[in-house]
This record gives C-alpha cells, structure tokens and sequence, in this order.
C-alpha cells in the first residue's frame, strides 16, 4: 500500500456511498483487504505505509496489541455501508507491512467479524503475507485453523549480498524450512515474492535467486523489478553515488530469464509479474483489482473501489484509530470514476493479463494501434483474430508504451 496518498475530493464523515455505487453491488466479485502496517525493520526500498515500533511509540490506536480492534470497527462500518446487498467475500487478504507480527489470535479475531459481517464465499480464498523470520511452524499451523488459505512469503532473493543491499534480515536458508511448514500445516497454496534488478545483483546471482525459489516447490511466484522510489533511503543512496541505479537492458534480460526458467518448471505467466502452476493457484483477490471488481480496504492508508467510487484512509494509525473511535469514517478522501476514466483503467489493467483485452473496449484508433502493435511484435496474432489483445514476452517489456499507444 503506497504511501503517498492523492488529495480527491473530501470523503463523507459516515463513509456513505452513492446509490450509483451500491446498485451494482454482488453482481462483481467482492474482496476485502486487511493493511497491517507493522514491520520490524524498514527496508530500504519500501515506500508502503508502514512503520517500526519505535517509529509509532505509544499512540492510542499504534500499538500492535490493539490495532486488530480498530480494523474490527472499520468492518462494521464496511457492513453498515454497504447495507443489506452487501455480498459474502470471495477473497481476504492481509497485506503489509508484516502482517504476521500480528498473532494468530488477531487472525482469528479480524475472520471472526468477517464471518458474521459479510460471510465468506464457499472457496473463499484468504491470503496473509509473511516474512520468512516472522513466522514458525507452530504459528504456520494456527493461521491455518483461523482460517488463512494461501501464504506469499517475501523471499525477494536467495543472494546475501542482496538480501543486504535491499535491507532484508532474514536467513535465505531459511526459506526452504518456511516453505515446508507452510505445507504440513495444510496451506492450499504456498507463494514466494521475488525482486530483480537491485544494485549488484548480476545475472548469475538472479539465476540463483530462481533457482532456489523453484527448488522449494511453489505454485505461484510472484518476480517485480526493483523500482527506486522517491523518499526511501535507497533513493537517497542512489542520488549519493553509493549504489548504481537500475538499468532498463538488465531489468529486460531479467525478466526474459524469469519467464523462461518459471516456465520450464511449470509455471505459466497470468498477469505480468505473476506466474502460477495452475489457473487454481491464481491469487484471485489481485485478480480482482485488476479486473475492476469490488473491494474495501481496511486499515491506514488502506484504498478501496465500489462501483466506480474510489477512495483511501487516512495514513497514521494513530489517526486511523482515532477517526473510529470517534465514529468517523477513517478514510481521507475520495474520488468517482467517470465512465472515460474506467474504460482507460481496464486498458491499463485488463492488458496486463494472459487472458488480454477484448477489442471491444478500444475505440476505432485503439483497435487500428493494436494491429500495429501486432504486426511490431508486441501483441499476440492469433489472439488479435479472437478479438483479444494478449501481449506477447516482448509486449510485457513494453506494456505501457503499447498502452499509450492503445489509448491515443
């Protein structure tokens, strides 16, 4: 969950929806996003709404203790919201920051509510992240009797000099026993993140990286380019001349090198930076935002879309809290989404998926651009015939010119 929050239009103090937003409500699938913004360390190229112990201190509202309460309450104001249609959750996901530096009690408590606010689909899908040093076998097998179904472990390499470069702490050995316990305790799918492209990482040490994902049996990966955000202190390390920044040619060959090894070992690319074992092993709740579904997001800075209305909470815990407390709605504003900027928001989103666009969204120039993106190599012909733009690997390394030129 990004940091930066946009300035929009001010939100209503009881978080109160237009009738417009409500109508099609359980018609799109619905998720719910749970943003724990606890981590031990900060890393160095994080730009997530997240904060350490000794950055939040005693706040009412930041500590870990009781923060699963204040995302109780914005669940009940999510249910009192979104009124009598309100549909069960096809998926949960408890995002970070951490999430597991809660305990498997908070787990419960949070699915609790969910359950008797919302329900849950019959094969609802329920995801935490989790850091490889954040977690034990013990505490692996009670998120799975709350109810957790998929866990995605941040491995983000298997490189040390890598791991330190990107300020991670844990034990790359470690990842294997993680990844094993996940399964004795019963996960339907088990996920590892990676990162390419930090500073020194040769081509050699990413091969590696890969290697020793795959070799602890994944169904889903999830491979992102280092991106140097503004603000973080691995920008201001690049800006100093201490590390070199990302370069584009390395990020390529990067990417081409994941997709080739993922799929030789069984795993196909779905969206662009996601690959899966099979279409089950999917993270349907990603799924979700990118095919412009339904979905409320609780906790600080957490953002949330229903029916074309887009809007995100406040960043600070403290002041997350404190809104609740008040009976307030937490979030800081909001936007409505005309029907212009949703069909350019499926271009952007729907491309970026191995089952494409359909032509039918594009206008008259978008659908002649996408023949010329087809005849450069960038679009799939067989599925242009279908009336589907698919990006080919080299339209993946390409996606957003091929997007602008889709969106004249």
């Amino acid at each position: 969950m990004p940091s930066a929050l946009p300035e929009g239009d001010p939100a209503p103090r009881d978080g109160v929806l237009p009738e417009s937003a409500l109508s099609g409500l359980g018609s799109r699938r619905f998720g719910l996003y749970m943003h724990v913004p606890f981590c031990v360390v900060r890393c160095g190229y994080c730009d997530f709404n997240t904060y350490t112990a000794s950055e939040l201190g005693d706040d009412p509202g930041a500590s870990r203790t009781s923060y699963h309460r204040a995302v109780i309450h914005e669940l009940n104001l999510a249910r009192k919201v979104l009124g009598a249609d309100a549909p069960p959750a096809d998926t949960v996901f408890f995002g970070g920051g951490t999430p597991t530096l809660l305990t498997p009690e908070q787990f419960d408590a949070v699915l609790t509510v969910v359950r008797d606010e919302f329900g849950l689909a019959p094969d609802a899908e329920i995801t935490t992240e989790a850091n490889p040093d954040s977690i034990g076998a013990d505490s692996l097998r009670r998120l799975r009797d709350s109810g957790i179904t998929r866990i995605s472990f941040g491995m983000q390499s298997a490189v040390p000099h890598v791991l330190a470069t990107l300020d991670r702490t844990h034990d790359p050995e470690r990842v294997p026993r993680v990844m094993d316990w996940a399964r004795e305790a019963g996960f339907d799918h088990v996920s590892l993140d990676l990162i390419y492209g930090t500073p020194g990482e040769s081509m050699a040490d990413w091969r590696t990286s890969l290697d020793a994902a795959l070799d602890t049996r994944p169904d889903h990966i999830s491979a992102y380019s280092l991106i140097v955000e503004p603000g973080t202190a691995l920008a201001q390390r690049v800006r100093r001349g201490e590390l070199a920044a990302p370069d584009d040619d390395d990020l390529a060959d990067k990417y081409q090198l994941a997709d080739e090894v993922l799929g030789a070992r069984g795993l196909a690319w779905y969206e662009v930076s996601n690959w899966a074992r099979a279409p089950a092993a999917r993270c349907r709740h990603n799924e979700i935002y990118w095919t412009g579904g339904d979905w409320w997001g609780a906790g600080p800075g957490a953002h949330s879309h229903v029916g074309g209305v887009r809007w995100w909470n406040v960043k600070h815990p403290a002041a997350y809290a404190a809104r609740l407390a008040e009976d307030r709605s937490p979030a800081y504003a909001r936007e409505i989404l005309d029907d212009e900027v949703r069909r350019m928001e499926r271009v952007l989103l729907e491309l970026r998926l191995s089952d494409g666009l359909s032509l039918s969204v594009l206008d008259p120039a978008g659908v002649r651009a996408a023949a010329r993106q087809t005849e450069a190599g960038n679009l799939e012909p067989a599925a242009l015939d279908r009336g589907r733009a698919v990006l080919t690997c080299r339209g993946r390394l390409l996606a957003d010119a091929v997007v602008r030129d889709l969106l004249p």
